[in-house]
């Protein structure tokens, strides 16, 4: 080794933005678990259940090769049924479902219009060598539209993609979904909708903010499962072509050995958990809402909306010390720095689940106040 690798990571350290693993601890406000559904018994009776019937932990190999299980198709069967699309196909991460998407749906002579804010995932999948893709400020539909202009009038005669996250991941905020899909139908684009922080928490049965809209031939939807779901993998929502496509040309599905059978059952009953959480959402909303009345009145910020909360304190060190404060007096929040968000925006993400309570969030507000006033 030439060094190269123990360099960046000195540099990494003396920019506060050194990573390293820890063990959880402290109360839940950084996983995505929003439900509360992944360690529930209702999720391990079903595990067990899906055990003693005789499904099988692993896969042993690429759904095209021996791999392929009852349990992928079933629940890829429930899966459509579930969020009204023609098709499903399952992948064993979301990360690899919107690479794959991003890498194998847009063609050569295409165009891929995506949000500034889009996930590093799908950011993965776009080949510079193969892919023409843009990238417009967050949120801009007129900008999708100016941009979708310019390459047509400068001879662009393929298809269009528009590529956003229902609910951003770090911001919390929500995509302006309804001016997306008019501009869509005007411009015959395609329109690829990222409800990873929504599946499970928004829409009717917990079918996301773009629920309306599932099953239209131009839409395209990811459902991961490792979040409000609770367990693991993502679920791509599509018509039957694409879906067949990708089955075909998708590299992150044909050469990746496939999602276990088991996780499979689970997700399966967990889409039925999902369906009939009514006031489990009633209850994390009611958490939203407090938040927003404890972001003004302690802090004096505006609130997401969202279960999604940044608290953005500018500075890489101002975040990991409070950070660290907050984790000293037992809650597990963490710093978000750049890359992951852009320079200068370094925060808290506050995520809300139900693994809180309204107790747990006046005690959790009072004491970040406190922990600002001295940061």
């Amino acid at each position: 080794m030439d060094g190269a690798h123990e360099k960046t990571l000195a540099e990494l350290a003396a920019k506060g933005r050194l990573r390293a693993l820890t063990h959880t601890s402290g109360r839940d406000f950084t996983s995505n678990d929003y439900l509360a559904l992944a360690d529930s018994p209702a999720l391990r009776d079903a595990v067990a259940a899906a055990l003693a019937r005789g499904v099988p932990v692993g896969a042993g190999g690429s759904r095209l090769l021996r791999g392929n299980h009852p349990e992928h198709e079933m629940l890829e069967e429930e899966a459509a049924s579930f969020f009204g699309s023609e098709t499903s196909l399952y992948f064993p991460t979301g990360f690899a479902a919107n690479a794959a998407i991003a890498a194998t749906l847009p063609r050569r002579e295409d165009l891929i219009i995506h949000d500034a804010l889009i996930h590093a995932s799908f950011r993965d999948g776009l080949d510079p060598g193969r892919i023409n893709a843009v990238e417009v400020p967050h949120n801009d539909v007129g900008a999708i539209a100016d941009a979708i202009t310019a390459w047509r009038f400068a001879g662009g005669r393929g298809k269009i993609w528009i590529a956003v996250e229902t609910l951003y991941s770090m911001d919390g905020d929500r995509a302006p979904l309804a001016d997306l899909k008019a501009l869509a139908a005007r411009r015959d684009a395609m329109l690829i909708l990222d409800e990873a922080h929504a599946t499970g928490v928004y829409g009717p049965q917990g079918r996301g903010l773009a629920a309306e809209f599932e099953g239209a031939p131009n839409i395209i939807s990811l459902h991961t499962c490792g979040k409000a779901l609770g367990v693991m993998g993502a679920l791509v929502t599509l018509p039957r072509v694409l879906r067949d496509f990708m089955v075909n040309r998708a590299r992150g599905f044909i050469y990746s050995t496939a999602p276990s059978p088991l996780m499979a059952a689970a997700t399966r009953a967990a889409l039925a958990i999902a369906a009939g959480a009514e006031q489990e959402r009633a209850q994390l909303q009611a958490l939203v809402r407090q938040t927003a009345a404890l972001m003004k009145t302690r802090l004096g910020l505006a609130a997401s909306g969202s279960q999604i909360q940044p608290i953005i304190v500018g500075t890489d060190a101002r975040a990991v010390a409070l950070a660290a404060a907050m984790q000293a007096r037992g809650y597990d929040i963490r710093a978000i720095r750049p890359p992951t968000v852009p320079e200068g925006t370094a925060r808290l993400r506050i995520a809300l689940s139900l693994h809180a309570d309204s107790a747990v969030l006046e005690a959790l507000f009072a004491d970040l106040a406190a922990e600002m006033e001295k940061a």
